[in-house]
């Protein structure tokens, strides 16, 4: 073959490239055009929302419907649709017809709740169990009144020990120590107790306090007196003020001669602020009566005499002050009685029947009222117990004496 030959056959060849490759152009521009109108019909038939991003690179969800499923009627479940209609109003309250010339008024009464303690014990001071609702009669002023309200009450003691300290005679001295430790040998683990003494002012030694050391560590102060005077009536003022600010039913456990030498107040305002406090009871225990029975009546410094008579003065103001509050007065004679009257002191306030009633004097003009309260048989007869032998007992029914109305001015 010569040069010339091979030149035509080439030259063909490259003719024959060139018109492949412009087939092959024009097939490729026919394909992206293809697509790019498929696209577009693809991206047209979409949410708008679907071709956005949240802004982190990610595309933005679709909101789902309210109902969580669904948003067409057609479907694996049926979803049933709002009620967007308001509901309608509710109907007016009754009214009740207007008479002719009376006018249009209201009237609010606000009727009390009267609350009582009652101990109900046999002579030799037991506590008398199960009795019912249906066995006390309350009476106010002479008018028997309803009972609504009844339980027994075994809670927990809130108490004030008020002890008299003052150099006045080392026996009296003596009693009043050994009968507030008897008092706090006989405390318990949930009770709450303030130790406080007196002379010429009261004197707080421990705010209340579950810790039975804490008290014997305020007893164990007591021991060398500075005063003379025993302010009685000013001392349990301020403790009586101090117990108001107290919730709950509250007692004093009072230590003392009842001897009161140089208070600021007198009985007749120390009676009225007794009768006017509510849910505070007074156990008044005396001390020194052995020491009045074996010597003579001792006499005070600066020539002052204290007869038999101003002791026996004493102890009828402490048995009103307990009998005015619900509580008792306690006399021992020998020191091995203290633990003893403490022991019924306790049964006395842990073992108690409370009535609650409202009164049919509904007047808050201040008054004092008289209480009485009786305890009898189911068929309103004379109530029997009797003891383990089958001996019948005579019962005491212990409870304050009357409470002061609230007063509103008008």
């Amino acid at each position: 073959m010569s040069f010339k030959r091979k030149v035509v056959t080439l030259g063909s060849h490259l003719e024959n490239l060139a018109v492949l490759r412009l087939a092959v152009g024009m097939l490729l521009i026919l394909t992206c055009a293809t697509g790019s109108a498929l696209v577009q019909d693809q991206s047209q038939s979409q949410p708008e929302s679907s071709s956005q991003d949240d802004g982190n690179g990610k595309p933005r969800q679709d909101v789902p419907s309210e109902a969580g499923g669904p948003t067409g009627d057609v479907g694996p479940y049926a979803i049933p649709k709002r009620n967007t209609e308001a509901p309608p109003p509710p109907p007016p309250p009754p009214t009740t017809p207007k008479v002719e010339g009376l006018p249009d008024y209201s009237i609010k009464v606000n009727v009390p709740l009267v609350n009582v303690d009652v101990m109900v014990t046999t002579k030799s001071g037991q506590f008398v169990p199960g009795l019912k609702k249906d066995n006390f009669r309350l009476f106010e002023d002479g008018s028997q009144q309803q009972i609504t309200n009844f339980n027994v009450s075994k809670a927990p003691i809130t108490a004030v020990l008020l002890v008299e300290f003052a150099s006045t005679n080392y026996a009296f001295i003596l009693d009043a120590l050994q009968a507030s430790y008897a008092f706090a040998n006989t405390l318990q683990k949930e009770d709450w107790v303030a130790v406080s003494y007196y002379d010429i002012q009261p004197h707080i030694l421990v705010d209340f306090t579950q810790d039975k050391r804490a008290v014997y560590g305020a007893l164990n102060e007591l021991r060398i007196p500075g005063f003379s005077e025993t302010n009685l009536f000013d001392a349990l003022y301020d403790t009586l003020d101090r117990l108001d600010r107290v919730e709950g039913k509250k007692y004093i456990v009072l230590v003392t001669t009842g001897v009161d030498t140089f208070s600021k107040l007198t009985l007749d305002k120390i009676t009225k602020k007794i009768k006017d406090t509510k849910d505070i009871t007074i156990f008044p225990i005396s001390v020194g009566q052995i020491a009045r029975i074996l010597r003579p009546a001792p006499r005070r410094g600066a020539g002052i005499p204290v007869d038999e008579m101003t002791y026996l003065q004493a102890d009828n103001e402490m048995r009103t002050f307990a009998a005015m509050t619900g509580g008792r007065a306690y006399f021992p004679r020998f020191p091995a009685e203290y633990g003893e009257d403490f022991q019924d002191i306790g049964n006395d306030i842990r073992n108690q029947y409370s009535l609650s009633y409202h009164p049919t004097n509904s007047k808050l003009d201040g008054t004092y009222r008289k209480l009485k309260v009786q305890v009898v048989a189911p068929d309103g007869g004379p109530l029997k117990v009797k003891d383990q032998k089958g001996k019948e007992q005579k019962i005491e029914v212990v409870s304050r004496d009357g409470y002061t109305a609230k007063h509103t001015v008008d």
